[in-house]
């Protein structure tokens, strides 16, 4: 594999700051998932709810100096099970943050839900808080594969919380999972069917892998085979396209108008700010790139009165960091967004692409590089190019 080779020792220099987003987890949930690896931990007992926001408005006061003048154009509440934290909580978070930090207009406003703490009156609690977007974790409408995933809900109550959810919100995402332990083609599709009679705005669909630190992986299911794995991606591709779902990103797919705005903020290399437990962000600055990461445990994170580990991204890493994300846009990125996020020349990047493009994983004119369809299939062997 050919490594990107910098011609001389680059410097960051930025003519403007990327969008800022801010993202916030919250890690307790019911019981952990087989196949999770995310920073969660199983609720025992009543939550420190108070407590922890406290905790993340210190995290948010410790991260200002970083940020003056800045605006948030999106919030995404994420876990563990966000719906676990009462309105209340979820409207003191969001307005300590209002009081602190500019947040433009009509921001995107996103929070994580699980149907098995769905709850009517919680989400209207939730929309006059000033959450505006809702995403539910569905995974499967089929009893069988939810009870083979772990999840703690069945697929009357993914119903439920569906019907729910759009009563209160004008925007639902609907994460769906396949590739799941004994499922076909024809199970896949039907899942995908029904998840599009609902008409969420927003769908995102994911293969399960076998990630390492989970109890999948030291007691690993049997799955459906790579072939059929890839079958099932291009089935839902087709239904989802054909169904009026645009596919703007690896596993999103969105009604005209409905992508996700925070995530694309990712994609596209933007910066944002991480609080609570586990949490990571990236700020962009004058002459270089951070990232910072708060401790895991929530008890030493509630403790750590808003300390912060951050560390200067080398600017030979940059064009990596920057692909691991736009590598994913299905429709590719103008030629112009690698200079404007990583503060680097756009010959740093050229090399990775011209490796790509000879391997016919991209294709690319004067203003605007996108992943051929086996660049796409094949993103690893795509981003790996880019490695330092």
């Amino acid at each position: 594999m050919k490594a990107v080779a910098l011609s001389r020792p680059w410097e960051v220099k930025f003519a403007a700051l990327p969008p800022l987003a801010l993202y916030v987890h919250l890690p307790w949930c019911v019981r952990k998932c087989p196949y999770c690896d995310f920073n969660s931990h199983e609720r025992k007992g009543e939550l420190p709810e108070r407590e922890y926001v406290d905790a993340l408005v210190a995290d948010l006061e410790a991260l200002l100096p970083s940020v003056w003048g800045r605006r948030i154009m999106s919030v995404f509440i994420g876990g563990g099970t966000p719906s676990l934290f009462a309105p209340e909580s979820i409207d003191r978070l969001l307005s300590a943050v209002r009081a602190r930090i500019p947040v433009e207009p009509g921001a995107e406003v996103t929070l994580e839900a699980n149907p098995g703490t769905a709850e009517a009156g919680r989400f209207r609690g939730y929309r006059e808080a000033g959450v505006n977007r809702l995403s539910l974790g569905i995974q499967s409408f089929d009893d069988a594969m939810l009870a083979k995933l772990g999840r703690i809900h069945s697929a009357d109550e993914a119903r439920r919380a569906i019907g729910m959810a759009q009563a209160a919100f004008d925007s639902v995402n609907l994460d769906l999972m396949y590739g799941l332990p004994g499922q076909t083609l024809a199970m896949a599709q039907s899942e995908m069917r029904e998840a599009m009679r609902w008409e969420a705005t927003h769908l995102s669909a994911y293969q399960l892998t076998i990630e390492p630190n989970t109890l999948f992986w030291s007691q690993p299911p049997v799955l459906p085979d790579h072939d059929a794995g890839a079958d099932m991606q291009q089935a839902i591709e087709d239904l989802l396209g054909g169904g009026g779902y645009e596919h703007y990103e690896t596993s999103a797919f969105a009604r005209p108008g409905r992508r996700c705005r925070h995530n694309l903020n990712y994609w596209e290399y933007g910066d944002y700010l991480g609080l609570g437990a586990g949490a990571h962000g990236k700020l962009s600055f004058a002459d270089r790139v951070a990232r910072h990461a708060r401790a895991k445990p929530p008890r030493e994170h509630m403790n750590a009165g808003g300390a912060v580990e951050q560390n200067t991204i080398e600017p030979r890493e940059l064009p990596f960091e920057f692909m691991l994300n736009a590598a994913r846009l299905v429709e590719g990125f103008a030629v112009d967004l690698f200079p404007a996020r990583t503060g680097l020349p756009s010959s740093a990047l050229e090399p990775g692409l011209k490796a790509a493009e000879d391997k016919g994983l991209i294709q690319r004119d004067l203003r605007r590089v996108t992943p051929t369809l086996r660049g796409q299939r094949f993103l690893n062997e795509l981003q790996q190019l880019f490695l330092p």
